[in-house]
């Protein structure tokens, strides 16, 4: 999935299966009609360093980039309101 044609910035989900933290916010993100591209951090090691470098080198999902910005462990509004900037 890409951004929206809504004015939605690219949005790239960082998690690992079994991860409660990444359901929830990927619900999140479907609720608010969020698109965004999700990353297996286990089965892509470029995105596992990503994480790391971000992340005080852990390895810690969901780690989130949107808008420019890396988010750990962020609430699914905190997205949502990078996603979609204020066009004021």
């Amino acid at each position: 999935m890409t951004g929206g044609d809504d004015g939605q910035v690219p949005v790239v989900v960082y998690t690992r299966p079994g991860c409660p933290y990444c359901f929830l916010l990927r619900r999140g993100l479907r609720r608010r009609r969020i698109v965004f591209t999700e990353v297996d951090i286990w089965a892509d090691p470029a995105a596992a360093a990503a994480v790391r470098a971000v992340a005080n080198g852990n390895e810690t999902v969901p780690t989130v980039h949107v808008g420019g910005e890396w988010l750990v462990n962020p609430r699914a509004g905190t997205v949502g309101k990078l996603a979609r900037p204020d066009p004021r």
